[in-house]
């Protein structure tokens, strides 16, 4: 088992937190180190705005509790009703992931209310002292890279892609290899796609990095589509070549079309990572494919109907190719652009 960064900057958070605390003499550091782990987020952007929405909520909350208090006094049924009142304007202001640390500020400055302000007070200058522990820690330890997790995480898709559609018309993986190791790379998409978020949320001050930075995010659209479209191609094998009529006839020529395309997409993340020649010509002869839809098109017409399984792959493989040769088009567009 792996610490990961998160994992490791969460509780070194908790610990700054109780160290402050101790050392500004809190009462109790409780509540600063429960504000650390609150706002810890993958991203310094996130976490910043985090930041700004946790103040603006816990500062509504206090003052919500310190009303409440006055007015219906320190009650368990007065708790309870603020904590619903808090929630709603929360939702309503579209800031539900600061629900947890605004709850706990307001029932910290209520209790703490009935032995004065100046408690209360002190307990929300807790809240503040582990929030800032936590974007103090953020950005100073192992600071979130978002396009470098991207990066990796796109590599790591392509080679588990790459592996399934390799061995799709052979058909010569064993069923429970197959399915992990297709759970495995739905898993890595859905990382990936959390990882273009954090990447897309990042902000950049100078107009030449914001320029650099939205041609980055339209490459990496196109590189998280081309990976969608191999995953489609590889259901599509899935569901309809087995099942068609004189298949084995055709085996060698896809299987030969989804290996060509395979080690396409393989060239273009290397042309991109800059390990091949700028001069290279990676992209697939498209007379081969021209000549498979004149033959699909002759296989079709003897029986529409039972042949048409395999126009369904073919199509899958085209469009396939078609994303591919668009995301070579646009990282060409991008690095000519960065020079």
């Amino acid at each position: 088992m792996t610490i990961g960064a998160r994992v490791l900057k969460t509780g070194l958070a908790v610990a700054l937190a109780v160290y402050l605390s101790n050392l500004l003499e809190f009462p109790s550091p409780i509540i600063a180190a429960v504000a650390s782990i609150f706002t810890i987020q993958p991203s310094i952007s996130r976490s910043w705005q985090q930041i700004v929405d946790q103040l603006q909520t816990n500062v509504l909350g206090a003052i919500v509790a310190l009303a409440a208090v006055r007015l219906f006094g320190q009650t368990p049924i007065a708790v309870g009703l603020v904590c619903i009142i808090v929630i709603l304007i929360s939702i309503r202001l579209r800031m539900e992931n600061t629900i947890g640390l605004t709850l706990v500020t307001v029932v910290a400055v209520m209790e703490a209310n009935q032995q004065g302000w100046l408690f209360a007070v002190e307990r929300f200058l807790m809240v503040l002292t582990g929030m800032g522990a936590a974007f103090a820690v953020n950005i100073l330890v192992i600071p979130p890279r978002p396009r470098k997790l991207f990066t990796v995480q796109v590599q790591e898709a392509y080679t588990q892609l790459s592996l399934l559609l390799r061995m799709a018309i052979s058909n010569e993986m064993r069923e429970d290899v197959h399915r992990k190791e297709k759970e495995k790379l739905q898993g890595t998409l859905r990382k990936l796609d959390e990882a273009y978020l954090l990447f897309e949320e990042e902000r950049s001050l100078l107009p030449q990095r914001r320029q650099a930075r939205a041609r980055q995010l339209i490459l990496s659209k196109h590189l998280i589509k081309a990976l969608h479209q191999g995953v489609d191609l590889l259901e599509v094998v899935e569901e309809h070549y087995f099942s068609a009529a004189g298949a084995e006839a055709w085996a060698q020529r896809f299987d030969r079309q989804i290996e060509e395309l395979t080690k396409y997409h393989e060239q273009i993340l290397l042309k991109i990572e800059g390990k091949m020649k700028p001069s290279a010509a990676i992209e697939p002869e498209e007379e081969r494919e021209a000549r498979l839809i004149k033959q699909l098109t002759d296989y079709m017409r003897d029986d529409p109907d039972e042949h048409k399984r395999l126009v369904f792959v073919a199509s899958a493989m085209l469009e396939y190719a078609y994303h591919l040769r668009r995301l070579e088009r646009v990282s060409d567009q991008v690095q000519q652009r960065a020079d």
